[in-house]
C-alpha cells in the first residue's frame, strides 16, 4: 500500500446510473479502473435525485418506471497520481461531470484488528 499524508486530490466524478462503458455500467468500469490505476482508494455513490448539464431531474420515484440517478465516484490521492489517470477517465465519459478538490489527508491506513482489540465500538462511556 502506498502511504498518502498530507496534500492531495479529490477526484469526484459524476454519471448517471444508466451510462454505460464496455457493456457494464460507467461507475463500475471507472471503479474496476481506478482500482486497476491504484488509487489509494474510492468509493461510488448513489444520489437521491439530480441533475445535469440537460437540466433534466432524476428522481427515484415509485410511479416511474425507468430511473437513471446520479452515481458519484470519489477519489483521494496524491495529485500526481490524480493527474495522471483523467485522460484515461476521461476517454471512457460520453458525458458527466469531473471534479478535482485539493484536501489534506490526515489518516490512510488499512483496518488493522490489532488496534481495535478489546474495544467494544457499541458501549457507551
Amino acid at each position: 500500500m502506498r502511504d498518502i499524508e498530507g496534500e492531495g486530490l479529490a477526484l469526484r466524478i459524476y454519471v448517471g446510473e444508466r451510462d454505460r462503458h464496455g457493456g457494464q455500467p460507467l461507475w463500475q468500469a471507472l471503479l474496476t479502473l481506478l482500482r486497476q490505476r491504484g488509487m489509494a482508494g474510492c468509493s461510488v455513490f448513489r444520489g437521491l435525485a439530480g441533475f445535469g448539464a440537460n437540466a433534466v431531474i432524476h428522481t427515484e420515484q415509485v410511479l416511474r418506471l425507468s430511473v437513471d440517478l446520479p452515481i458519484v465516484i470519489e477519489c483521494v490521492d496524491s495529485a500526481e497520481h490524480v493527474e495522471a489517470v483523467l485522460p484515461a477517465v476521461d476517454a471512457m465519459m460520453d458525458g458527466g461531470l469531473v471534479t478535482l478538490v485539493p484536501v489534506r489527508v490526515i489518516t490512510h491506513r488499512p483496518h488493522d484488528p490489532a488496534r481495535t482489540a478489546g474495544t467494544n465500538p457499541g458501549a457507551r462511556a
